[in-house]
């Protein structure tokens, strides 16, 4: 919507900045409860399945949107369609289910990157496509029902031209699915705490359309009720999940630090969620700012997400290549609290050269830090590599909302100089609670105790009886596994 906003406002004289601004945040607000539970059904169902199905789904409200008559229904449509946010989590442990540590940086950069790439198409080349391509007031309309079927299209494709990981590997699964799995009661008190900002965001959202007008006190009132109700459940899983296992004992070797998980969250709160809140918004800085067509400026807003397409990868292989993954990820934070910082001081009396290479500074830094961010994810633990991702990138939306709520009540350049804060104080926290990950550069996935007895459950659970078909992940299981389906007769 960003690169047609100002075009849509122009055909329909009843849609205001303000309306456009509330549009713009409903466009991630579901994205925060929406990735919690994709991290919990990918590690069930396999990425395979959730990504194509979400994808075919998520057209509908594009169709929606893109033909909404009234305001009532670009709301309800930009809601729903922001459950695509929690694409990128199935993706990424997709991508850690082909490719190993060593690599796994790099891996998911190029995919996240090519994700965002995808973004900065569609604001250079939806402004044309609805002026020129399709032409009259409904212009916009059929650009974005491109996207819709694009988005259709490439759902049934998906579910036919890939599977879950190599041929012959296992999918770990954790043992639970209703909530992320802890190694010490202390760890279960700070899963808690962390879980209440993640629905709790959802209350700053109603908080603010009702302060716009946009909602009555009954209905936020209402809001409030279920959003409270989301955080008791979420805390009574957690502790449903953990107590029984944390009383019986956890084997060391399958213990993980999740202060590493709470760091990465906050990081990607600062990187992530301040990438997606200024695409938000650059295409209207620009044109504004610069007097742009809305065209020229989507072009030139285009710059920040496009430079995703290597900016992304290189956080990952950077941090593939040196000898700290953890170091890696707190100089990108440097890197993009500097450059917001910068960002803050840009106005009309720059020259629009500087102003676009300031831009692409940032885009480095913060695309970097989420490149970064993803490729320590997977090295933390590996089986619940799905649920951890899920907490993380619902902490990039959390950000994101918080950061266009902000956006709503001061200047552009005031904007810039919060997200820079918020980056700075996401170092110290990388500083002082992120640790470096145990085998996070070797050839294959660390294995502890439960890991094993797991994968052993799960391959006997699917082993064929039929010898041509007969086949073992892990060789060295072959001849326990052979002796147990020949004892089963």
């Amino acid at each position: 919507m960003a690169p047609l906003a100002t075009t849509m406002a122009r055909e329909l004289k009843w849609l205001t900045s303000q309306d456009v601004k509330l549009l713009a945040i409903c466009n991630i607000a579901l994205a925060i409860p929406a990735r919690i539970f994709m991290g919990m059904v990918i590690d069930k169902w396999g990425p395979r399945r959730v990504f194509s199905l979400l994808m075919v789904t998520m057209s509908i409200p594009v169709f929606l949107f893109a033909f909404g008559g009234q305001f009532s229904q670009f709301f309800v449509a930009r809601l729903l369609l922001s459950c695509i946010g929690a694409s990128f989590v199935i993706g990424a442990h997709m991508t850690a289910l082909w490719f190993n540590p060593r690599d796994i940086g790099f891996a998911t950069g190029i995919y996240g990157g090519w994700g965002n790439f995808g973004s900065a198409v569609a604001a250079m080349t939806l402004p044309t496509i609805a002026l020129h391509f399709f032409g009259g007031d409904h212009g916009w309309r059929y650009a974005v029902t491109a996207n819709g079927l694009t988005m259709l299209i490439y759902g049934i494709i998906y579910w036919f031209s890939i599977t879950d990981g190599p041929e012959g590997s296992v999918l770990r699964r954790p043992r639970q699915v209703a909530a992320m799995e802890v190694s010490s009661f202390a760890d279960m008190i700070k899963l808690i705490f962390y879980t209440i900002p993640m629905v709790g965001a959802l209350a700053l959202f109603v908080w603010r359309v009702e302060g716009m007008g946009y909602l009555s006190k009954t209905a936020s009132l209402l809001a409030y009720i279920i959003i409270a109700a989301i955080v008791a459940y979420q805390i009574i899983q957690i502790l449903n999940v953990n107590l029984p296992l944390l009383k019986k004992g956890v084997p060391k070797d399958d213990s993980y630090p999740f202060s590493s998980v709470g760091a990465l969250s906050l990081a990607y709160f600062s990187n992530f969620g301040a990438e997606l809140a200024v695409v938000s918004m650059l295409p209207a800085f620009f044109e504004t700012t610069f007097r742009q067509t809305p065209a020229a400026a989507g072009l030139i807003a285009a710059s920040f997400p496009i430079v995703n397409l290597f900016a992304r990868p290189t956080g990952g292989i950077v941090s593939d290549r040196m000898k700290s993954r953890r170091w890696v990820m707190m100089g990108f934070m440097l890197g993009v609290a500097a450059a917001f910082f910068c960002m803050g001081f840009i106005n009309a009396n720059w020259p629009l050269g500087l102003a676009i290479f300031v831009t692409v500074l940032c885009a480095v830094f913060s695309q970097g830090a989420t490149g970064a961010t993803f490729a320590v994810i997977p090295t933390i633990k590996r089986r619940l590599t799905g649920q951890i991702a899920g907490m993380v990138g619902a902490y990039g939306n959390v950000g994101t909302l918080v950061y266009l709520t902000v956006y709503s009540f001061v200047s552009a350049q005031t904007f810039f100089f919060v997200m820079a804060t918020g980056a700075f104080i996401s170092f110290w926290v990388c500083l002082f609670f992120l640790r470096e990950p145990k085998a996070s550069f070797a050839g294959e996935y660390r294995l502890s105790s439960v890991d094993r007895a797991i994968e052993g459950e799960a391959i006997l659970a699917n082993v064929s009886l039929d010898e041509e078909n007969f086949r073992i992940p892990n060789l060295a299981e072959e001849g326990r596994v052979r002796m147990e389906v020949e004892s089963r007769g």
